[in-house]
């Protein structure tokens, strides 16, 4: 039976303005390790303290604070308001459904 777990973790919005090319594409794949893709530079991640603790980590070790920018929204519980706070026009893309799934 498939489950989903979300308790501990928060839904996370991740956006990014990098100025240099190879930063930006640093930037994109480190992403993509902790979240799901929903425009170029914007990011959905539902994550642990720990998760969201190593994922700063990791984006303050590429980024150049005087030239690169990193914006963080906590949306909340990934099955409430983490799915609640969205609104899209046009194509929506699907969000993710909330936590890790525990088969």
């Amino acid at each position: 039976m498939r489950r989903l777990a979300t308790y501990g973790r928060r839904r996370y919005l991740v956006a990014y303005d990098i100025s240099d090319d190879s930063r930006r594409g640093e930037i994109f794949h480190v992403l993509g390790g902790y979240g799901r893709r929903l425009q170029y530079s914007v990011f959905v991640c539902d994550l642990s303290d720990q998760e969201r603790i190593r994922m700063l980590w990791d984006l303050e070790e590429l980024i150049h604070p005087l030239e690169d920018r990193v914006m963080i929204v906590d949306l909340g519980d990934p099955a409430g308001r983490g799915v609640s706070a969205f609104t899209f026009l046009g194509r929506s893309p699907d969000l993710p459904t909330g936590g890790a799934h525990i088969v």
